[in-house]
């Protein structure tokens, strides 16, 4: 499953979304614990609009950050049920996760390498969120997310990441044309409706493995 992916630059958001960048500077590359944009409606439902979150969702009883090291992606299957997911997801909590492309292992080498999955155009495009927010005792507001994934065995592209004996799963591409009616989604049934594989037509997997980095926990 998806665990770091590359950033839009603000001007990406803007011209390829149309959406109003978020005013904080974010590291090229996400990982669980650090801050990335996500998009959801502005309070008239006109535009979208950025706002900074934590990569892993951090629910309200959580004790500490330490948990967005298991919930950056939420199974789709059981996103309703999951302690950590079921109230957001019961809320519609829905947002979407610009991107450029995201990483997955590749195994066929017989050794995990690291491969980027991003479109064939290389523009930007968006993944299906589900958001969390909470008062901090300092009285920050933390906000946070993950990305919902589905089934991949049977996808051309997708099938081929993780270990071999792992299922396959995939995070979920959402179309331009669906933005406001997956953020908008009012019902279980509503939402699952934009759950769907990406187009393997517009989408290329890339090796590119990761560079030395060092941790840093938000």
């Amino acid at each position: 499953m998806c665990s770091n992916y590359r950033l839009p630059v603000a001007t990406d958001l803007a011209v390829d979304f149309d959406c109003e960048p978020a005013v904080e500077d974010f590291e090229p590359v996400a990982y669980p614990g650090y801050r990335a944009p996500v998009m959801v409606l502005n309070r008239a439902g006109t535009r979208l609009v950025a706002e900074a979150a934590v990569f892993g969702l951090v629910p309200p009883w959580a004790k500490d950050m330490k948990i967005t090291r298991s919930t950056y992606n939420a199974r789709s299957e059981t996103v309703a049920e999951k302690p950590a997911f079921r109230s957001a997801w019961k809320k519609r909590q829905f947002c979407l996760v610009p991107t450029l492309g995201f990483y997955e292992p590749n195994y066929e080498t017989g050794k995990p390498v690291r491969w980027q999955i991003r479109r064939v155009d290389e523009k930007p495009f968006a993944l299906a969120g589900l958001r969390e927010w909470r008062r901090e005792p300092d009285g920050r507001e933390l906000r946070s997310f993950s990305m919902l994934t589905i089934n991949a065995d049977e996808h051309p592209l997708m099938s081929r990441f993780h270990a071999p004996e792992d299922e396959k799963r995939s995070v979920v591409v959402v179309p331009p044309e669906d933005y406001r009616a997956w953020l908008g989604a009012e019902s279980d049934e509503e939402a699952r409706a934009y759950l769907k594989l990406m187009d393997p037509e517009e989408f290329e997997g890339v090796a590119d493995p990761a560079p030395p980095r060092k941790r840093r926990e938000t």
